[in-house]
């Protein structure tokens, strides 16, 4: 089964940077396009990036756009969320998720956080001010 291991949340303060990575233990064809959840207690799980695995346009929210960037490396099956100008409304557990391609049109999975096929078991970002 896959699993998807996230790593590099923490505390920082308001304006710092984090930088995320998700682990895949081996891809599938469910994972072409992969992505970066939030979920803050009480809200709903929100979509923050995607990108496509082939291509890798990128698709964000408008809540982080200009701030974070999704990247990713291939041969080490490895996604990253780099955050910079971190607001204390980022505050949240950050999950990883993987999805069929098609989810990546116009940046669906964002919205569609039930389009996901393997989620990770995520990794908490605290930012005060």
């Amino acid at each position: 089964e896959v699993q998807l291991v996230e790593s590099g949340g923490g505390s920082v303060q308001a304006g710092g940077s984090l930088r995320l990575s998700c682990a895949a233990s081996e891809y599938t064809h469910y994972m072409n396009c992969m992505g970066w959840f939030r979920q803050a207690p009480g809200n709903e799980r929100e979509g923050v990036a995607a990108i496509y695995r082939n291509g890798g346009i990128s698709y964000y929210a408008d809540s982080v756009k200009g701030r974070f960037a999704i990247s990713q490396d291939n041969a080490k099956n490895t996604l990253y969320l780099q955050m910079n100008s971190l607001k204390p409304e980022d505050t949240a557990m950050y999950y990883c998720a993987a999805a069929r391609g098609s989810w990546c049109a116009e940046g669906a999975l964002l919205h569609r956080p039930d389009a996901t096929a393997y989620w990770g078991q995520g990794t908490q970002v605290t930012v005060s001010s």
